[in-house]
């Protein structure tokens, strides 16, 4: 007697490779800046709508990133910085209390907080203490080979100034762009246009980054 053809098995072989090509989880940077973003409004009492107006960034889109549904860029946070009020440190570490306030004065190397962009290449250690309330924060920032701000110019509140230590960065403000290399530093008031990227294909850049803010 002829056996019955064995096609429950690759049945079973097509549901194994459909379950296999599943989307990847959105990363946890992805969340937690999401829910730092989302914390300061509500402690400011902002709604979605407001803060979308303010930023002309879609509700749908701010929806997206509070949920850790979208990546935003450096361009975006340090937009939402500017409407909370705030320095993008703000945004490190630990969800920020009503009043902003540390005693905090030592960071323990170990212990700095992180923010990655990873779709962008570039990541920020925050070397002073996370705090809502800070004024002046020190960053050391790393470009990964091709890491950039975005081609679109951007700006926001304060003043920031730099030391490279590692690599190469081509910083653009205003109309003008500049090549640094390591032991280059500069400074500039924060509210002039200003983008910058790592050139090379094969070498990280990092970057003392230090930022002031200035406003209210």
């Amino acid at each position: 007697m002829r056996k019955p053809a064995a096609r429950p098995a690759k049945k079973l072989k097509a549901k194994a490779r459909t379950k296999a090509v599943t989307k990847p989880a959105e990363p946890a940077m992805d969340v937690a800046v999401g829910r730092r973003i989302r914390d300061l409004r509500r402690v400011r009492q902002f709604s979605l709508e407001t803060v979308a107006a303010r930023t002309e960034l879609s509700i749908g889109f701010l929806s997206q990133i509070e949920r850790g549904l979208s990546s935003p860029s450096l361009r975006v946070l340090a937009t939402l910085a500017d409407v909370f009020g705030v320095g993008i440190a703000a945004l490190f570490g630990a969800s920020p209390s009503a009043d902003g306030g540390s005693d905090q004065v030592v960071t323990r190397g170990p212990e700095r907080p992180e923010l990655k962009l990873w779709r962008t290449g570039v990541s920020k250690q925050l070397l002073s203490p996370a705090s809502a309330d800070n004024k002046l924060n020190l960053f050391l920032v790393h470009l990964e080979p091709g890491g950039s701000t975005g081609d679109e110019l951007y700006t926001h509140d304060g003043e920031e100034a730099g030391l490279v230590l590692e690599g190469e960065m081509m910083l653009t403000v205003d109309s003008e762009t500049w090549s640094l290399k390591s032991g280059d530093s500069f400074r500039f008031a924060s509210r002039r246009p200003h983008r910058f990227s790592n050139p090379a294909q094969d070498a990280k850049a990092v970057v003392l980054w230090v930022n002031c803010v200035t406003g209210a």
